[in-house]
């Protein structure tokens, strides 16, 4: 008897269901097609989305007048509850309303129900950087360090002095490169082009990198990978090789909690202690807010105290009175 079942199960058997996955399809086709999401995202909404219909199937909701703010709530809830980050919880709201919002743009539900709901508050969180030294350090250890010192010394540069991402670096190819004007052409999130710019030692260590590219037998035009992999089953150099290389360097120079990000945020941060305009770093960077870019200003403000305190006489701390 129906009355002796799991209000999962009665769930599982309602058409509702088998619409409402076809629905999440088209949301996720539509979100990584015409609004031009990165890969990464819509895998992590298919992920929070299918984690919702578990939610509404437990719960014993069957028809789309279910779909209402208390249910959402109830979920938000629930994501509390079993220990997701405020992150975390934040990152499947923003995937929840997106698709709450698809669902009333097709007629599945009535109204957006999503608008005005409020997830949990996070601090805003401040990008690492390295001091210059630190950064110049490095890239004499990656250049000395091994067989494999030119390409690394090469990354290295690339990463702080174009202030890549580890994904925008592996995927460049030759074409991509004009050596000179010293620019780069950068696919960035969403499959978003920008222009990047490198300079004299990059150039320098790009034409030597070219030579020997092309000793190996490596194409060096058009549609070649800039950093050819070291298998040659792989395509190309991948993430995962450049982020070892880049944690093995900065152990190597006393520097721990070292990515390839923290590169990124080093070349930002050093602009933008040298005066270089917030807007100029936010185009650079790719960032599609100004809001992303101004995280840096905390940096510098963190900096300039712990200087401050460091260094000043009358600080009461390490500068002492002479």
């Amino acid at each position: 008897m129906a009355g002796n079942r799991s209000k999962a199960v009665v769930a599982e058997e309602n058409p509702f269901y088998e619409r409402f996955g076809s629905l999440i399809d088209e949301f996720i086709e539509y979100t990584g097609a015409l609004k031009g999401r990165a890969k990464n995202t819509t895998v992590n909404y298919s992920v929070d989305l299918a984690q919702f219909t578990d939610y509404l199937k437990s719960a014993g909701y069957s028809a789309p007048e279910d779909v209402n703010r208390e249910c959402l709530r109830g979920f938000l809830r629930e994501l509390s509850g079993y220990g997701f980050s405020r992150g975390s919880i934040a990152r499947k709201l923003s995937a929840l309303r997106g698709f709450v919002k698809y669902l009333a743009s097709v007629g599945f539900i009535k109204e957006n129900i999503s608008a005005g709901l409020r997830g949990p508050k996070i601090e805003a969180s401040i990008p690492r950087s390295i001091a210059y030294g630190d950064v110049v350090k490095m890239m004499e250890i990656a250049a000395a360090s091994n067989k494999k010192g030119e390409r690394d010394r090469l990354i290295l540069e690339l990463l702080y002095g174009a202030g890549l991402r580890v994904n925008e670096l592996v995927s460049l190819e030759w074409g991509d490169v004009d050596m000179d004007e010293r620019e780069l052409r950068v696919t960035g999130k969403g499959s978003k082009e920008r222009r990047a710019y490198f300079g004299k030692p990059v150039q320098e260590l790009l034409a030597r990198w070219k030579i020997s590219a092309a000793l190996k037998g490596h194409m060096t035009e058009g549609s070649a990978p800039l950093f050819y992999p070291e298998k040659a089953s792989a395509s190309r150099l991948t993430e995962r090789t450049v982020h070892r290389m880049v944690v093995a360097v900065s152990r190597q120079a006393g520097l721990f909690d070292v990515s390839p990000h923290t590169m990124r945020h080093s070349f930002a941060t050093h602009m933008l202690e040298r005066g270089a305009p917030l807007r100029v770093i936010q185009e650079l960077l790719g960032h599609e807010s100004l809001a992303t870019t101004q995280k840096y200003l905390k940096v510098t403000v963190e900096q300039m105290k712990k200087s401050y305190l460091r260094t000043h006489p009358r600080s009461g701390f390490g500068g002492g009175e002479e």
